[in-house]
């Protein structure tokens, strides 16, 4: 068990080392959802996560020889860049290994920060087992990213900051993986404001704590857009903490997390990565449970790949009703092709792309067909502009 003291002496061991990042109210949130949400913006740590807090720490308490030997860690990336920073920050050798699908703008970062990239195994436990193997063989520090008490204390300095803020805090809601943000965040939460609630929140696919505190066997696995809290092998001593302060952990869907990340674009202007956006996920996915709540919501990391947050974009786009992607069939003749684009733009639709495929062979007498994406301005406007074509066309939404 860590406790509220080594966390204090933890800020004033990284001060300097690390931003103090802001703790805002975020006003479009607070509108959509019915709570006063403030966000705690750890995404703008130099290597883009919460992380370096704890591994600011643990290399700070590292002796003489444990700096000469070198360092080792692994992580799916945001461990790893913290690790490697303050490594190369501090003059110390550094180690990383990665699962071999980690998202390359993570591993690229990585090895920016002048650390030695080993890629290794399909999973992170494949991974720390590499990672163990060669600790062993090559005398380095192991820095474990969640169940070492000086990494889990460093965590904890968020929340000693967002409470220093915002003292009246009714709620934390926390992001969690290994767990040791959550268990460093709750130990100061339940010493400072005792009465106040904390939350911790997997994604469905990984939800090993949820299953643990609820008596269950672990059971995970699968694609997850939040792969920096893709955890099978929770940390012990943040179970401790967890049980002991009486921490509920909430589980969302990937749907949910997508749409917390399109959220955070567009209303806070804000770029996080799945596992950064899974608190916001949770109070979306649970309203009843925050709504009039004064509550700070963890915004803890933002690499996420520029492909995949895209994809995400488009794919929250096209949920919400503001992008239609429809199939029109219609006859091989003159100005068909000129009626749609009509009907559309004089429901104020946007045409972003058109496929159109002549000579059609269908069984019925329709011989042309028209693919289009169309921007509408929300559900009820997409579907206004949806029915007008089908007044007159044979429709099939795709």
């Amino acid at each position: 068990m860590i406790t509220l003291q080594d966390v204090q002496a933890a800020a004033k061991r990284i001060e300097g080392a690390v931003l103090r990042s802001p703790f805002l109210r975020a006003d479009g949130l607070s509108r959509l959802t019915g709570a006063e949400i403030y966000l705690k913006y750890d995404h703008l740590q130099a290597t883009g996560a919460f992380k370096e807090r704890g591994a600011a720490n643990r290399i700070a308490l590292l002796t003489p020889k444990e700096r000469a030997a070198g360092v080792i860690a692994m992580s799916a990336g945001n461990h790893a860049q913290a690790v490697a920073r303050h490594s190369q920050r501090t003059g110390i050798k550094a180690t990383i290994v990665m699962p071999v699908h980690t998202p390359s703008t993570k591993v690229t970062r990585t090895a920016s920060w002048g650390a030695k990239v080993v890629l290794f195994g399909e999973t992170l436990a494949e991974a720390a087992a590499h990672a163990h193997e060669l600790a062993q063989k090559e005398g380095l520090f192991f820095i474990h990213p969640y169940d070492d008490p000086a990494v889990m204390a460093g965590q904890g300095t968020m929340a000693l900051e967002m409470l220093e803020d915002v003292p009246d805090l009714d709620v934390m809601v926390i992001a969690t993986g290994g767990g040791g943000l959550v268990s460093g965040c709750a130990t100061v939460a339940r010493a400072l404001r005792p009465q106040m609630e904390v939350f911790g929140v997997e994604v469905e696919n990984y939800s090993a704590f949820a299953q643990v505190l609820a008596g269950k066997p672990i059971h995970v696995g699968g694609p997850t857009v939040a792969e920096g809290i893709a955890v099978r092998d929770i940390g012990l001593n943040p179970l401790e903490i967890l049980r002991a302060l009486n921490v509920e952990v909430l589980v969302v869907s990937e749907h949910e997390v997508e749409r917390a990340i399109a959220l955070l674009v567009e209303s806070a202007k804000q770029v996080a990565e799945g596992a950064g956006a899974a608190a916001l996920a949770a109070v979306l996915a649970f309203p009843e449970r925050f709504r009039g709540k004064k509550i700070g919501v963890t915004l803890c990391g933002a690499n996420i790949d520029s492909r995949i947050l895209a994809n995400t974009l488009m794919r929250n786009l096209l949920r919400d009703g503001r992008l239609l992607r429809v199939v029109v069939e219609m006859p091989d003749r003159p100005g068909m092709l000129a009626e749609v684009a009509t009907r559309i733009g004089a429901l104020g639709g946007n045409i972003i792309e058109v496929s159109h495929h002549r000579l059609f062979s269908s069984p019925s007498v329709q011989d042309a067909q028209l693919e289009v994406m169309i921007e509408a301005r929300d559900a009820a406007h997409g579907a206004a502009i949806q029915a007008s074509l089908a007044e007159v066309f044979t429709l099939r939404r795709i």
